[in-house]
């Protein structure tokens, strides 16, 4: 187990390492190449390797730190439960949205994030559904006690609020990434919202409700009772790729896409992470309680 972590952790620091790599490389040396000619070899070498597969690596890294974090908390079952749907229904929903339209809008993705599966999405895309819907959905399900007071409206608010997470992270991430100095992703057909159609989040929204629906009926007979500390992780990693979003929205000039992540995203998320945590903390305190009255009878009878 202890190898487990220090892999996952290693994944998790190179996924955050490489999204600041990303952010130096298309802030500063795309828009001033010179930049690289007064490198170091090193230097060079890593901005040329940060160009080229940066965008790939940080995504790849992302998913695999959720994947172990998950085996490690979750357990195998439960977390290819969540992995599954969520990598197959948004590929759909991605060769659906870059062949018709529906349910996103008209778009199409550019070189940059990886091979293209039949020659439209990136497999790279898929990933980051995976990752970010699931500590979404991780932190909304904790925060609302789905598995300490199950019932359907609590389950219901879960998906609700996990794909909420998800796409204010794409109210902020989008339209920098369409629209940078090096997109990597345009919009054949921009709309009112800083170039995205509105469509385009009622198909965030329909999507990731989709593949937490589907999670949680494949969850529905293993509960989950996550730690205080375990919900440290998917805070991180939403936070992490947030600020990613945020910093490159606002070099672009976006900044009330920021405000409306803010509000709908980092707040519940945070909000939902201390409900989480503090109910984990009375979970832990009661059998301890017990476990000492049990040992001062044994110490009675003896």
């Amino acid at each position: 187990m202890r190898q487990l972590v220090i892999v996952e952790r290693v994944c998790l620091i190179g996924h955050i390492v490489s999204m600041v790599f990303g952010l130096v490389g298309i802030l500063l040396v795309v828009p001033n190449a010179e930049i690289i000619l007064n490198l170091s070899d090193v230097g060079q070498t890593a901005m040329q390797w940060s160009m080229a597969g940066g965008g790939v690596a940080y995504m790849i890294l992302g998913a695999v730190a959720v994947f172990l974090y998950g085996l490690r908390t979750l357990g195998l079952g439960r977390t290819l439960a969540f992995m599954l749907p969520s990598v197959f229904i948004s590929l759909g929903s991605e060769l659906l949205g870059t062949s018709t339209g529906f349910p996103f809008g008209h778009y199409s993705y550019l070189s940059g994030l990886g091979y293209k599966i039949a020659g439209l999405v990136p497999f790279t895309i898929p990933l980051s559904w995976f990752y970010v819907g699931c500590v979404s959905y991780l932190l909304a399900r904790a925060g609302l006690e789905v598995d300490k007071k199950p019932s359907l409206l609590r389950h219901i608010g879960a998906i609700a609020l996990g794909a909420l997470l998800l796409t204010s992270w794409d109210f902020v991430l989008d339209p920098a990434m369409s629209q940078t100095s090096l997109p990597f992703w345009y919009w054949q057909q921009p709309g009112a919202f800083f170039g995205m159609p509105y469509q385009n989040f009622l198909g965030w929204m329909g999507t990731g409700s989709v593949f937490m629906t589907v999670a949680a009926v494949l969850w529905r007979n293993n509960p989950i009772t996550l730690e205080r500390s375990q919900l440290n992780i998917p805070l991180v990693v939403y936070l992490s790729n947030f600020g990613f979003a945020t910093v490159m929205s606002l070099a672009a000039g976006f900044s009330i896409p920021v405000l409306l992540g803010l509000v709908l995203g980092v707040t519940p998320a945070v909000a939902l992470w201390l409900r989480g945590s503090s109910t984990s903390a009375q979970l832990t305190v009661e059998p301890v309680a017990k476990e000492v009255s049990v040992a001062s009878v044994k110490v009675a009878l003896k």
